[in-house]
């Protein structure tokens, strides 16, 4: 009797997870497509004048990688770039130097920001410095991309034709993160087809949609919509700052619009666990407000939906109860099929699909992480510099 009702639990937890599925499918802003890219686009008349903010703060290792692409971008109009040296000890400023000095290309300037006041997060202090620096050139658009991405040679000319043609004030993409160690092909692809989960692509270009989201690697801004939602310091608490920038961008009255990059890639590697692990638990808390409530709604809502299916095919199969194995079977291949197209988009092989579950687990036990590394003190952290303010992720809400 009690084996049955065990069995009968699990059915019930299936089918509740394939319901679960099946709406995400189909309701969930065709979140699993990976098609939303650049829109079409036509060039202006004339060029607009252009900035580009590179917050830094120990990067030689990737600057080789990322700099030189910036600074040979073809664009028609007047570009400049700006890298605030963000107090590096590894040499960042002299190294960003020596690279324009060698490439040429786009004007360089470096900068240090000094240190950041009480309130301010993660690169957003850098980011402020860099802004107001280039106000003084007025120009139409802001670029803020990190020193880690590295851009086609076209990447500014169409990011600037696509924000002009659309009439959006924030354009962004999500830069192709690089996927080469076993714990890169594991866990990355999944942590962009969580963010679109969380963020439906369409859902944030839809007009009347409260949907808002970037990816802080590359964002193309307006100066004027980012002086009206009065960008940075609005979000100066924020420690996911590109959702905070996109969302204070919408709220002001701006358009958004956010996709998957071709062109625009990052090169900083994280080959070990630890190192991915370290990326994820930084904001993981912070998504959920630190609130303990949503904690274990989302602890409970990854198990039902990534965790159940599994296990009910593995319970239905011990137990020799079909309904159990087959409810689970069919939530497991729709969670599978949704998967493929970010596999496909990042050039895995499919039989990771399959494995979606077991990095889904990775990920709960990663937000788990990030809450007690919280309420143990030591807060969100950046390029080693950690903010352990309780309130910090309040600004986002």
């Amino acid at each position: 009797m009690g084996q049955t009702a065990h069995v009968s639990a699990v059915v019930w937890s299936a089918a509740v997870s394939l319901a679960a599925w099946l709406w995400l499918l189909l309701c969930q802003g065709w979140f699993w497509r990976t098609d939303v890219r650049l829109p079409a686009s036509r060039d202006p008349d004339g060029w607009p004048d252009v900035c580009v903010v590179v917050p830094a703060r120990d990067e030689a290792a990737v600057l080789p990688a990322s700099l030189p692409s910036l600074l040979a971008q073809d664009y028609p109009g007047r570009a400049e770039v700006f890298l605030v040296d963000d107090g590096s000890t590894d040499g960042t400023g002299d190294l960003a130097r020596e690279l324009a000095r060698r490439q040429g290309g786009l004007p360089l300037t470096v900068v240090p920001p000094g240190e950041p006041p009480a309130g301010w997060t993660g690169k957003l202090w850098a980011v402020r410095h860099g802004m107001e620096l280039a106000r003084a050139r007025d120009p139409e658009y802001l670029l803020l991309t990190d020193a880690d991405i590295a851009h086609a040679p076209d990447s500014l000319r169409r990011l600037v034709a696509a924000a002009g043609t659309g009439g959006f004030d924030l354009v962004s993409q999500m830069a192709r993160l690089r996927v080469e160690s076993l714990w890169e092909r594991l866990v990355v692809p999944a942590f962009v087809y969580f963010f679109a989960q969380l963020y439906p692509f369409r859902r944030i270009s839809r007009p009347g949609s409260r949907t808002a989201a970037a990816a802080g690697g590359c964002v193309l801004l307006r100066a004027d919509a980012a002086a009206r939602a009065r960008i940075p310091d609005a979000v100066r608490h924020a420690v996911i700052d590109d959702v905070a920038v996109a969302r204070a961008v919408k709220r002001s009255g701006g358009r958004v619009w956010l996709g998957l990059a071709d062109g625009v890639d990052s090169v900083r590697p994280y080959p070990r666990l630890g190192d991915l692990w370290r990326m994820v638990s930084r904001s993981a808390y912070a998504q959920l407000r630190h609130s303990p409530p949503l904690l274990a709604g989302t602890v409970a809502g990854l198990a039902l939906v990534y965790l159940v299916p599994p296990a009910a095919v593995a319970v239905g199969a011990a137990a020799g109860s079909p309904p159990c194995a087959l409810l689970g079977a069919a939530a497991w291949l729709v969670m599978a099929g949704t998967y493929v197209p970010m596999l496909r988009y990042y050039r895995q092989p499919l039989w990771l699909a399959p494995l979606l579950p077991v990095t889904a687990f990775l990920y709960l036990l990663m937000t788990v992480d990030s809450a007690v590394q919280h309420r143990r003190g030591r807060g969100a952290a950046w390029k080693g510099r950690t903010y352990a303010r309780p309130e910090a992720a309040a600004e986002e809400a």
